[in-house]
């Protein structure tokens, strides 16, 4: 069985799908509470986080290897564009 969900890259749709869910609840908590952390400072590690995966998604998927590099840019971008607004604060 996860040698079927790596083979496709399956495992890592799911790994999104509870990414996505993890940001959404973060969001809410700190609308409901007030605390936590900003939505607007999630953006960018969840961002970086899902590139890299959607990377490795493509890598288990066979894809042509320029879908891997554009991956992995956006990964890097949106880390740099992560740690510029956070080394500003």
């Amino acid at each position: 069985m996860i040698a079927a969900l790596l083979r496709g890259g399956r495992v890592v749709d799911l790994a999104l799908f509870v990414m996505a869910a993890e940001g959404l609840a973060l969001i809410a908590y700190h609308r409901r509470t007030g605390r936590g952390i900003a939505p607007g400072n999630l953006a960018g590690y969840l961002l970086s986080g899902g590139c890299l995966l959607l990377a490795l998604r493509v890598v288990l998927a066979g894809a042509w290897p320029g879908w891997i590099a554009l991956w992995l840019t956006a990964a890097l971008a949106a880390h740099l564009a992560d740690l510029r607004q956070r080394w500003q604060r």
